[in-house]
């Protein structure tokens, strides 16, 4: 689960917790609340931080 208290920024690694199948995903920008995130297997994706709570991973 997500911990609400980390922040996302660029370069940090992800998992979408409704899409496994995307793999992992690396942040690329941060602008207020979207996210561009380039996924292994589904490219760059949008994403709004207040309505998708993402999974950080840690190395």
């Amino acid at each position: 689960m997500c911990d609400l208290n980390v922040p996302l920024e660029p370069g940090m690694l992800v998992r979408h917790p409704a899409r496994p199948d995307w793999g992992l995903g690396q942040i690329q920008s941060v602008i207020g609340s979207k996210l561009t995130i380039n996924f292994e297997h589904a490219g760059k994706v949008v994403i709004n931080a207040g309505l998708v709570r993402l999974d950080p991973v840690w190395e």
